[in-house]
């Protein structure tokens, strides 16, 4: 029998998720060996080698947000949204990116929206 001041567990939140509609879909995406760990919220786009972290080299092919975090150097596959509606502000980009005009229409067209959230 459990105590009742006790802590069982704890929910956090990550506010990656704006809202509810377009709703969250997942897929199977294979992302580009040698990344390093990418973690949830990260905005993936098409390379050469499958999916990988936007930047300067990827711009405008946004398409895909990371659900879970996953280790390219052991495991290249991975589970992404396809759409959804996401705080553009808890993406993960690479160091020194920010997400472009072009990124963002690129999104929208692939299902995905972006908006600005407060952060608590």
């Amino acid at each position: 029998m459990s105590r009742l001041d006790e802590t069982l567990g704890t929910v956090g939140s990550d506010n990656l998720i704006h809202a509810v509609y377009p709703p969250a879909e997942v897929f199977s995406v294979q992302l580009k060996a040698g990344q390093g760990i990418l973690e949830r919220g990260a905005l993936l786009a098409t390379g050469e080698d499958g999916m990988e972290l936007i930047s300067a080299t990827t711009t405008g092919k946004a398409n895909a947000v990371l659900a879970e975090a996953v280790d390219t150097n052991a495991s290249e596959n991975a589970i992404a949204y396809r759409t959804g509606h996401f705080n553009a502000n808890s993406l993960i980009v690479a160091n020194g990116y920010e997400i472009t005009a072009e990124d963002k229409e690129a999104l929208r067209v692939a299902g995905i929206l972006l908006s600005d959230a407060v952060e608590y």
